[in-house]
Formats: C-alpha cells, structure tokens, sequence
C-alpha cells in the first residue's frame, strides 16, 4: 500500500489559491462603519448578495447567448443552475431576518443613507429580468460607469425576450409587437403570449417545456426572494422609512405584487 501523499506546502511566495480567489484582497473590503459588532454580520451579508446579484447576472447573459443560438438544452442548464443561486441568496436574509429592532438600530444610524435600492447589479439583475424603468436610473447618476451600463441595458432585450424570440424562431405564433415594442419599458403580459405558453405545456415538446419550468423556478425564487426581503425589513425595522429614504415595507409589499414571467404562471389556467 502506497503511503498518502501530502499537500504541497511552500510555493515560493503567493499560493495558486489566492491567486484564483484573491481571498486577501476579498477579506480587506469589510469596513464597519459603527464599533457595533452585529453590523459585521451585515456587511458580510450584503456583500455576498452583491456577489450573487452579479453572478445571477452573468449566467442569464450566457443563457442569453446559448437562446440566440438556439439551444435550448443547454440554456436550460444554464438557468437551472441559477436558480441555485437564487435559492442561496434568498437563504442570505436568514441572519439579517432574525436580528431584533434593537439589535439592527444599534448600527442603522451609520448607514446614513445607504440603502440596497441603490445597488446598481440588483438593477441590472431586474432589468434583465423584465423589470424595466428609466426612473431607476436616477440613482446611478453619481457612478458614471454604472450608470451608463445600466442605461445599455435598459435598452437591451430581457431574458424573456430572447426567450420568446427564440419560440418566434420555432414556429410559436409570438405576436411581432411584443418582439418590437419598447425594450426600455416593464415587460407587460400578452394573451397571445400565454397561449403560446398553454400550447408548449400541452405538446411534447420536452426541451421546450423544460425551459419553461426552467423559467418558473427563476419567477418564483425571485419572488420569494422579494418576500423574504418584505419580512425581513418588517421583522427588523417595523414600518419606518428605509435607510435610503425609501417608504420601506409599502414600497416592497409594492414590488412583491409584481411577477416575472408572467404568462407562464397563468396559462396553467389553460393546460
């Protein structure tokens, strides 16, 4: 029998891991703002969310890619695997959602005027999605780089429409005006639309519904995401106003109400 072989342990200077991962340079961007130590906690958190918000980003652009393809198979993965993504970055709420008033009023006042709403990749992550609007525009203004990558992608198809695209592509009686309308305008649902959806859960068509499910699983870990976020500004702030001067829970009990996808989760009603 061989004897176990041990792990390199001198390279010489700088190791291939932190080469890859630049976990120094990762474990340097913490910068309390407050002495509270819960505060920490949230830092970290919020900055794993801002990592998953460009991941999240990334994976939809490459299925994106492999949709203009036409192939489906592997666009399919693709998202698959991002709901994966999602399903983590929901779980990232957890320690926030259990902080008490008190507990997150202790280092609040540092945030200023700080807020989420502001985070230029959870724009772009909605944008992509569907979830278009100038007006969200505004607060990027101060960061010229991201503001005029957003201001691009406003005017680029959504996921969905290269989704819907590609059924044109197939044969699906898309209508030419959800294709050509105003790409920097909120996606907004289309009875033709639904019907081509109840016609794919009908047929036999697997990849075809595959992407479909695909693309349900995203609308509803999102949403669940969105609620999530509800429950955990509620359970830690109450009613008050966000720390960006947002209306806090109205304006996110607003957003919950929105679904993406739309079509694909009423023309079950038809199936």
């Amino acid at each position: 029998m061989s004897c176990p072989v041990s792990p390199k342990l001198d390279f010489g200077g700088t190791t291939p891991y932190e080469d890859y991962v630049h976990a120094s340079v990762l474990h340097t961007l913490q910068q309390q703002w407050s002495k509270d130590p819960r505060e920490m906690s949230f830092l970290v958190i919020t900055q794993v969310m801002e990592l998953y918000f460009g991941l999240l980003c990334f994976e939809w652009r490459q299925a994106q890619t492999e949709l203009r393809a036409d192939d489906v198979r592997a666009a399919v993965r693709t998202l698959r695997r991002s709901d994966l993504h999602l399903q983590a970055l929901s779980a990232a709420w957890r320690p926030i959602a259990r902080m008490t008033p008190t507990e997150f009023n202790s280092f609040r006042d540092a945030l200023g005027e700080g807020s989420g709403f502001q985070s230029g990749m959870y724009r772009e992550m909605e944008f992509l999605l569907g979830e278009k609007s100038a007006s969200m525009l505004v607060p990027h203004r101060a960061v010229p780089a991201m503001h005029e990558q957003l201001e691009k992608s406003l005017a680029l198809p959504s996921l969905y429409d290269d989704v819907l695209a590609a059924l044109k592509r197939k044969g699906f009686d898309v209508p030419q005006s959800v294709l050509d309308r105003d790409l920097t305008k909120a996606y907004e649902p289309s009875a033709e639309v639904e019907q081509v959806w109840a016609a794919i859960y009908r047929g036999n068509d697997r990849d075809l519904l595959e992407l479909g499910e695909a693309l349900t699983d995203i609308a509803e870990e999102f949403a669940r995401w969105r609620y999530d976020h509800l429950l955990a500004t509620r359970r830690s702030m109450g009613s008050k106003v966000g720390t960006g001067g947002s209306a806090g829970v109205a304006w996110l009990e607003k957003r919950t109400q929105r679904a993406v996808f739309p079509e694909l989760w009423t023309a079950r009603s038809y199936v």
